[in-house]
C-alpha cells in the first residue's frame, strides 16, 4: 500500500514540474523559438532515420549470420579469439572510427555508415552467439534424436530459442545507435547532429536542444519499436514479455 501511494505522489510531483516547465516555455518564449527549427528538425530528423537504417540494416545483416557462424561446433576454439577481434572495435571511440572512414572514404554518407556499423555490430554478433550458445544441449539432443539435419535444428530450434536474447542485443545496438549518429555530422553526413554542434559552437542553447531532444525521442522509439516487434515475432514459450 505504501509503495503504492508512493507511486501515486510521484506520478503527481512529475505532472507539477511538467505543468511548471510548460508554463515556463510559455512565459519565455522558449516554445516559439523551438517552433523556428521545426523544418529543420523534420528535414534532419529524416537523414537521422536514414543513417540508422543503412548502418543498423547492414549492421544486422553481418552480426547475426557471423554470431550464427561463430556458434557451430566447428568454430568453438576460434569463437572467443574472433569476438576479441570485435571487442578491439568497439573500444576504439565511435568518433576516432568515423575519423578513420572519412581519411579512406572521404566525407559524407559512406563513411558515416560505414563507422556507425562498427560501432552497432558488436553487440549483435555477441547476443547472437550467445543466445545460440544458451540453447539448452537436452533440446538440442532430442532434435538430434528425432532425425534433424543440423541446419533443421538450427533454424527449427536453436534459433527460436535464441530468438529472445538476439532481439535484445539488436534492441541494444540500435538505440546505441541513433544516439551515435549525431557524430556523423562532423564528416559532413548531416543528422540532427547539426543543430546539437551547431548550437554548442554558437551557445544557443534552444538550437542545441533542438537537435538532443529529437535525438532522445528517437532512440526512446526505436528502442520501443524493436521491443515491439521482439513481443510479437519471439515465440511465447522463450519470451518472458508474453509468458
Amino acid at each position: 500500500m505504501l509503495i503504492r501511494s508512493l507511486k501515486s505522489a510521484g506520478l503527481v510531483l512529475a505532472l507539477i514540474v511538467i505543468f511548471l516547465l510548460g508554463v515556463w516555455a510559455q512565459a519565455s518564449g522558449a516554445i516559439d523559438d523551438f517552433l523556428w527549427y521545426l523544418p529543420d528538425v523534420q528535414y534532419l530528423v529524416v537523414q537521422h532515420l536514414w543513417l540508422t537504417f543503412l548502418s543498423g540494416s547492414l549492421a544486422i545483416m553481418v552480426a547475426i549470420p557471423l554470431g550464427v557462424w561463430l556458434s557451430r561446433p566447428s568454430m568453438a576454439k576460434a569463437a572467443e579469439s574472433m569476438m576479441q577481434v570485435l571487442n578491439v572495435g568497439t573500444t576504439i571511440p565511435t568518433l576516432a572510427v568515423l575519423a578513420l572512414s572519412m581519411s579512406f572514404l572521404g566525407i559524407g554518407t559512406v563513411p558515416a555508415v560505414f563507422g556507425l556499423f562498427v560501432a552497432t555490430l558488436l553487440p549483435i554478433a555477441r547476443n547472437t552467439y550467445a543466445g545460440l550458445k544458451g540453447v539448452s544441449p537436452a533440446l538440442k539432443e532430442a532434435a538430434a534424436g528425432i532425425g534433424m539435419s543440423p541446419t533443421q535444428r538450427l533454424f527449427k530450434v536453436e534459433l527460436p530459442n535464441a530468438l529472445y536474447v538476439i532481439f535484445a542485443g539488436i534492441r541494444t545496438a540500435l538505440t546505441i545507435n541513433v544516439g551515435t549518429v549525431p557524430l556523423a555530422f562532423l564528416i559532413g553526413a548531416g543528422g540532427l547532429g547539426e543543430l546539437i554542434f551547431t548550437g554548442i559552437d554558437l551557445y544557443d542553447p534552444i538550437m542545441m536542444l533542438s537537435g538532443a531532444i529529437p535525438t532522445a525521442l528517437l532512440a526512446i522509439l526505436v528502442d520501443a519499436l524493436v521491443a515491439g516487434v521482439a513481443f510479437i515475432v519471439v515465440p511465447r514459450g522463450v519470451n518472458p514479455a508474453r509468458a
